[in-house]
Order: structure tokens, then C-alpha cells, then sequence
């Protein structure tokens, strides 16, 4: 084995408790020490990943610089550490299945009775062990999803078993779970959290940490039960409070002296204190701003927290950058239409029109964007956003009536946005889309050049359909200039509007490069735009 320790995160009690927030902050603290580290998440479902899955069924699908579509985690994962992920750092159950089976079939097990112990699991000890030597890391940190008890995750848990046993003092398990207040007794329990960990024994996996999430501080006499019931020290039970935001955990976790007993367990020697100086004065300029501005947030899933997480964390970024408080106001666009759209967006300093899939909405948006042409408002389209602005601008300015996208109306008179070529064969849904970083190169001179400092870009895509080059010149006549291009396949990437404060569209997804070092150039702009427009209409 590698010099690697690894450290494995699982839950228990109920789901939806932050093993990502906690496995990041885990990594936040080891990273500020000096330390290589990167997160890997273990997803129990049996597709082979979250690109073909409703928003409501599971949130923001987060795609990597290599094209992976993956859990929105991974999205954590990167913002606090600023370290980039791959399809390596996050693994199904459909993905190992697919890979066990895919062997079986070419005859890779020379005629054995392929079972889920050995052949499953080893596949999975496999794929933990890759990212590891790959990559040459101090620390893996591997997040089991799900809780612990359902049924689908029992052989992720066994894999752990197995890597405990090998491994020995190179591993350990962070077990987080909830100590629910119990108001009619006026007292924290923590029967729950004995019942958790039980079941995780019965599975062969003794915890080393316990993460109690609660909404009150644990006295000792509760952490002393705790340990004594669960087979771990006092100090390894640890306390999380819930947070006024995601970003103070990794401080609570520093005063919890979750690193410390981390590397206590594995055996590595620490001096003195992480370097958390940058992300604590993140946190006060976060906590502390000097004005406020306020943004729309036009989509089809605003209902569901989690459907625009990297563009709300992306506000928060850029927010910080400018100093300022960012009042995102979700706006459903299947509800907006010409008689109400005044009423909807009065009072917002910017919008952006988010992307997305599926025709519902759609005229919302198309509208939303006419609002900010006509009104002079800050406006950012992603993806779909960018090509909304394509139609409205095509219908309201070219006079194209009944432009459209041929994702929509495939019989459109005037298909300004139209299905890339290479799509155009395609019969699969899964993984087929064009994903993941591409080079764009900016035109000297323009808006979108003086955001990002450079003429050459590279930036993370999810998407099928394209601006029609066909339009080209007759958009840049008009004053829709296409600014940024991907030249090896003659893709126009960036859209902005000449005589327009700030109004630009963007085919890629800005939000997925955003992290707390780094905010997104793009928002950070977009942000400042709608400063200067509260100041000149306030």
C-alpha cells in the first residue's frame, strides 16, 4: 500500500445530516495543514450516475473537468478545498455493477461464480485504492452515501470492513450521526445514535469518531454516554452544532479538534495550527457586509434547494469578493408571463435565468430576459439561459417570429439554437452530452476579456444544443456579438449585448469553477454590475 491514510465518513440516524459538509471541512482542516488531500463519494443507487436524474429526485447534477456528471457534493468537495475532482471521486453502485459484469461477460473471472463478496466488493476496495495511488495522497477521504442500515449500501460498509482489516492504523471511520432535543423530556437523546452505531458494528465496522449533530451543545454526562456506549474515548465524540452557514463548520470543527484526533488515530505527527487566516476572513467579510444587493434567480426547479446549489454558493463567493450581501430571489418561470413579469422582477438590481431542460418555462424566461434588455438590468444567462437570450433577441430585435430552439419546436421557422452536430447520432441519454472542460478564446476588446484578464479560458459544459452559426452575422449586425468561441469546433460559447451595461450570456457553467480562494470572475463582475445599478436607481 501507499503511504495514504484514509479516512471513511458514514451516517446514521437519518439522511440529509451533511456528510459532504463534514468530509469537506475534514479536508479543509488537513489541506490548511499542509497536507494532499482529496474526497471520494460513494453513491449506494444503481444508476451509473446523476446525469439522466430529475433535479427533484436529486438535486444539482455537478460536472468535473473530465466530463463526469456527479453527485452535488463533489461541488463541496472542490469549493472548500480548491482542489479539482474527477469521475475517479465519485462511484456507484450501477458504475461497479456495470464493471464486475462487463468483466464476468469477457471471461475476467476464468469460470468463478461471480458473488458480491468477493467480486463486488473487490471491485470497490479497487476503485478506493485507484484515486489513491493515482493521485499519491497524504489523505483519501471516502464518503459512504446513504445511512447506515439500508440495504444498499451494505456492500460499501463491507468493502470498509475489509480496508479496515488491511489497512489497520492507516484508516479510520467518521460516523455522523444526530442527538435529537426531545422537548417533552427537556433533554438531548441519544438512543438514536447508540441504535446507529450498533447496526454499524453488526456490519463489522466499529467507528473511531462520532459527529453528533445538534442543535444544542452536549454537556460532558452526554458525551461521556455516548463513548461508553458506542466503544469510542470521550474526545472522539465530537460536537456539531447546527451553523449559521456551511462555511463555519471547518472552524467548529478546528475548536472540536476533529483533525487532531484524526491524525491522532492514524499516527501522524502535526505542529501547531492550520493556516485558516484566508477562510476565517472570508467568514467575517460573509458575516459582516457593507450593503446589499438584489438578484433574481429565474428557473424551472427555484422550489428545490438543492437544484441550483453551485450558482446560490456562487452568489455567496461573490458576494464576499464585493463585500457585500447577495439577496438571491428565487423566481418560478412557468409562472411569469407579459402581464405579471413587471410585478415578478421589480426591485432586482440583476438576473440571471438559470439553465436547465424540458420545454416548461420557458416563454418565463424568454420573457425575464426581454425585462432586463429593455430596463438596462444586470443580466447573466447560463446554458439554457444563454439560449433564451438567443430567442428573445432573435424574435424581439430580428424580427424572426417564432425563433426558437429545436429542443423545443423542431419545426421552428427559424432555428437559432439547434442541436450540435456530433449530438445529432446519438441514441443514449446517459453521459452523452458535450461534458466537461473546453478551451473558449475571448475577443480582444470585449466585456467578457477585461472579466477574465486573459483571451483564452477553459470552462466545464453540460449540454446538446448550440447557438446556429447560420445566425451569426445577422445577431452581431444587430448587437448580440458572439465573444467567445471554441475555434477548434467553430461553437460560439459567449454572448453580450453592445449598449447594454452588463449583459451576457455563457454556453458553459461559470458556477461549477466557483470556490471560496476562488470566486468566479464571471460573478464576481455580475455581482458588481448590480451594485452599480442599485446605486444609479436607488
Amino acid at each position: 500500500m501507499s503511504k495514504t491514510k484514509f479516512i471513511f465518513v458514514t451516517g446514521g440516524v437519518t439522511s440529509s445530516l451533511g456528510k459532504g459538509i463534514i468530509s469537506s471541512s475534514i479536508a479543509k482542516l488537513l489541506v490548511a495543514r499542509g497536507f494532499t488531500v482529496t474526497i471520494q463519494k460513494l453513491d449506494p443507487y444503481i444508476n451509473i450516475d446523476p446525469g439522466t436524474l430529475n433535479p427533484y429526485e436529486h438535486g444539482e447534477c455537478y460536472v468535473t473537468d473530465d466530463g463526469a456528471e456527479t453527485d452535488l457534493d463533489l461541488g463541496h468537495y472542490e469549493r472548500y478545498t480548491n482542489v479539482p475532482t474527477s469521475q475517479a471521486n465519485n462511484i456507484t453502485t450501477g458504475v461497479v455493477y456495470q464493471s464486475v459484469i462487463s468483466r464476468e461477460r469477457k471471461g475476467g473471472y476464468l469460470g468463478e461464480t461471480v458473488q458480491v463478496i468477493p467480486h463486488i466488493t473487490d471491485e470497490i476496495k479497487r476503485r478506493i485504492k485507484l484515486l489513491a495511488n493515482r493521485d499519491n495522497l497524504d489523505f483519501l477521504i471516502t464518503e459512504i452515501g446513504g445511512t447506515v442500515g439500508d440495504i444498499e449500501s451494505l456492500p460499501f460498509i463491507e468493502a470498509v470492513r475489509q480496508m479496515r482489516w488491511e489497512l489497520g492504523n492507516s484508516s479510520v471511520v467518521v460516523h455522523l450521526t444526530l442527538i435529537p432535543y426531545l422537548a417533552a423530556a427537556g433533554e438531548l437523546k441519544t438512543k438514536p445514535t447508540q441504535h446507529s452505531v450498533k447496526l454499524l458494528q453488526e456490519q463489522g465496522v466499529q467507528p473511531d469518531i462520532i459527529v453528533c449533530r445538534t442543535d444544542r451543545s452536549l454537556n460532558e454526562g452526554v458525551r461521556n454516554k455516548i463513548a461508553l456506549f458506542c466503544n469510542v474515548s470521550p474526545t472522539s465524540v465530537i460536537e456539531c452544532i447546527d451553523a449559521e452557514t456551511i462555511y463555519d463548520v471547518p472552524i467548529l470543527m478546528k475548536k472540536e479538534n476533529l483533525d487532531l484526533e484524526i491524525l491522532r488515530k492514524v499516527d501522524v505527527q502535526t505542529e501547531g495550527e492550520p493556516d485558516l487566516e484566508a477562510w476565517e476572513k472570508f467568514l467575517h467579510t460573509l458575516k459582516n457586509p457593507t450593503r446589499n444587493v438584489n438578484i433574481g434567480l429565474v428557473g424551472k426547479y427555484v422550489e428545490l434547494k438543492d437544484a441550483y446549489k453551485s450558482i446560490n454558493e456562487s452568489f455567496i463567493h461573490a458576494g464576499v469578493a464585493n463585500e457585500c450581501k447577495v439577496e438571491v430571489r428565487s423566481i418560478q418561470s412557468e409562472y411569469i408571463d407579459e402581464t405579471n413579469v413587471k410585478e415578478k422582477l421589480n426591485g432586482l438590481d440583476g438576473i440571471l435565468v438559470a439553465p436547465g431542460f424540458g420545454e416548461r418555462g420557458i416563454e418565463g424566461k424568454i420573457i425575464s430576459i426581454r425585462y432586463a434588455r429593455e430596463n438596462n438590468i444586470p443580466f447573466l444567462g447560463i446554458c439554457l439561459g444563454m439560449q433564451c437570450a438567443v430567442i428573445e433577441f432573435g424574435r424581439n430585435i430580428l424580427d424572426l417570429k417564432g425563433a426558437h430552439s429545436t429542443e423545443f419546436n423542431t419545426s421552428t421557422p427559424y432555428p437559432v439554437i439547434d442541436m450540435m452536430e456530433a449530438q445529432k447520432k446519438i441514441s443514449g441519454l446517459g453521459g452523452t452530452m458535450r461534458l466537461g472542460a473546453y478551451p473558449c478564446h475571448l475577443t480582444k476588446g470585449s466585456h467578457v476579456a477585461d472579466i477574465f484578464g486573459t483571451e483564452d479560458i477553459a470552462e466545464r459544459h453540460r449540454h446538446r444544443y448550440e447557438f446556429n452559426n447560420e445566425y451569426r452575422e445577422a445577431y452581431s449586425q444587430a448587437g448580440m456579438i458572439p465573444v467567445g468561441l471554441n475555434e477548434k469546433d467553430n461553437l460560439v460559447e459567449i454572448i453580450e449585448l453592445e449598449g447594454h451595461p452588463w449583459f451576457i450570456g455563457v454556453q458553459f457553467h461559470p458556477e461549477y469553477r466557483s470556490t471560496v480562494a476562488n470566486p468566479h470572475p464571471l460573478f464576481v463582475s455580475f455581482v458588481k454590475a448590480a451594485l452599480d445599478h442599485a446605486a444609479r436607481t436607488n
